[in-house]
């Protein structure tokens, strides 16, 4: 996936100018923030699996190579392989390697979005190889040959009737307009796929040391078709997947769903635990486990290793209101939101990812709803302060800080400048209630009226209010 990041404020704004993406921002941003919420509160013992989630993910990754020595030996004993991948270059190589052994001519991929961190579709096809995304989200954004914008929809951005023009476009059937009739078309196109791919590659949201098990979850099923239908599986997963037992999994499973999509849990949950076995009626005849490195080692023991931690369900992004205004494409790379705008200065580096975590407003709703309990808006302000040791903290902006840093230690002069600055707005705004454009900042309002104050600061309210009690 082409790296982008730089240009996150030139996507930002065409993201908040762009009517179809705003409104498909619009159909989905109450879905997910509301189910969530109503499934969380349904289950008395939610906050407390939160907790146990996020326990079991650091005693693993303060024991992460003993957990991967143990999960490989398991894989190794049911007669599957797994490979080290330091880089995106380097998983790549492997699995292109996986591939001409077979002779394969059809790639068949389930959802992953590790996948899209190796720039895998790109270098398979580049190969010569025919790839179909069998993920309905994923075949959307394939044949509009854009980028995933959500890690579990990846086709939020788009409205009915764009999928339905690309779908009169690539399927060269009569346009149809009915949700049923597009996801019957798409799984009528996809069906002969399944049967005629060498290879199927999924992710691994889970890899279960005790057993060598890769678990995927999915609502389609089309993951278990990928997997089984092709004469070779090949499982693409970060190092920090991995966990120790099948009981731990049971814990990650009742938080996923409910964290993701509000669901009690996904309409399929699937283990794959090696190749065909002797007596199967299903299944590949060669299984390949993909565990990419790409930065993540480096995180360990540092000020970022809760990050890994994440188990990548997007609720920090379905409750941030700054992806809910622009989405996900306007980040840049594979990972947009709260987690994105650690992750991706992590992995690709601080150059050009400046503006990533200065976007955040660190309101705080990414970590009071984080199944794991990533401290998010502690990291952002840890890259922060790293880009400001870097000296890459624009000129303007440090002198912007010292000036406030230089008036918010005078309490006197701080409180005269807010007296000033609450009346002057508000006689801009002419009893409107609120302002159209900013003097020195018109980016505030570019998008958006911004609500205008009432004249008097809140110190003058609230000492207002206690003379009247």
């Amino acid at each position: 996936m082409e790296f982008r990041s730089p240009e996150f404020k030139t996507r930002a704004v065409h993201a908040l100018h762009d009517a179809n993406l705003q409104k498909a921002l619009s159909n989905t941003k109450a879905g997910f923030v509301v189910k969530r919420a109503q499934a969380a509160e349904a289950m008395p013992e939610f906050e407390a699996l939160r907790d146990t989630a996020a326990e079991i993910k650091d005693h693993v990754l303060n024991n992460l190579d003993h957990y991967l020595e143990k999960y490989e030996a398991a894989v190794t004993a049911a007669g599957g392989h797994v490979h080290y991948a330091a880089d995106a270059e380097d998983a790549r190589r492997i699995i292109l390697g996986i591939c001409k052994k077979a002779n394969a001519k059809r790639i068949t991929k389930g959802k992953s979005m590790v996948s899209e961190e190796m720039g895998l579709n790109e270098a398979l096809i580049a190969d010569g190889y025919e790839v179909v995304e069998t993920d309905l989200g994923e075949y959307i954004i394939q044949l509009a040959d854009e980028p995933p914008s959500h890690i579990i929809a990846p086709a939020i951005h788009k409205t009915k009737d764009q999928v339905a023009d690309l779908f009169a476009a690539a399927h060269h059937k009569p346009r149809k307009t009915d949700r049923a009739a597009l996801v019957a078309e798409a799984r009528e196109v996809l069906r002969e796929k399944y049967f005629t791919a060498e290879v199927g590659i999924t992710g691994g949201n889970f890899l279960v040391a005790e057993t060598g098990s890769s678990v995927i979850v999915t609502n389609e099923g089309n993951g278990d078709l990928t997997q089984t239908l092709a004469r070779v599986h090949i499982v693409t997963s970060g190092i920090e997947r991995v966990i120790p037992t099948l009981d731990d999994l049971s814990v990650f499973l009742r938080i996923l769903a409910r964290s993701a999509t509000g669901q009690e849990t996904e309409s399929y949950t699937t283990f794959s635990t090696g190749p065909r076995r002797e007596g199967d009626i299903d299944g590949p005849e060669d299984y390949h486990v993909v565990l990419l490195d790409n930065g993540r080692s480096k995180m360990l023991g540092s000020r970022f290793q809760a990050m890994l931690r994440c188990i990548r369900c997007g609720a920090c992004m379905n409750h941030c209101p700054v992806y809910g205004s622009i989405g996900g494409h306007a980040y840049g790379w594979v990972y947009p939101g709260p987690m994105g705008s650690v992750l991706t200065p992590l992995i690709k580096g601080m150059d050009g990812t400046y503006d990533l975590p200065n976007a955040c407003t660190l309101n705080g709703r990414c970590k009071s709803v984080c199944p794991v309990r990533i401290p998010l808006p502690d990291l952002l302000r840890e890259v922060r302060h790293q880009q400001y040791r870097k000296n890459m903290t624009p000129k303007r902006q440090k002198q912007a800080l010292k000036l406030w840093r230089y008036v918010a230690e005078r309490p006197k002069l701080y409180h005269f400048a807010e007296r000033i600055g609450v009346r002057v707005l508000a006689s801009m705004a002419n009893g409107k209630g609120k302002l159209r454009s900013l003097p020195f900042d018109p980016g505030w309002t570019g998008a958006r009226d911004l609500p205008a104050p009432t004249g008097r600061t809140f110190l003058e309210l609230w000492q207002a209010k206690r003379g009247d009690q």
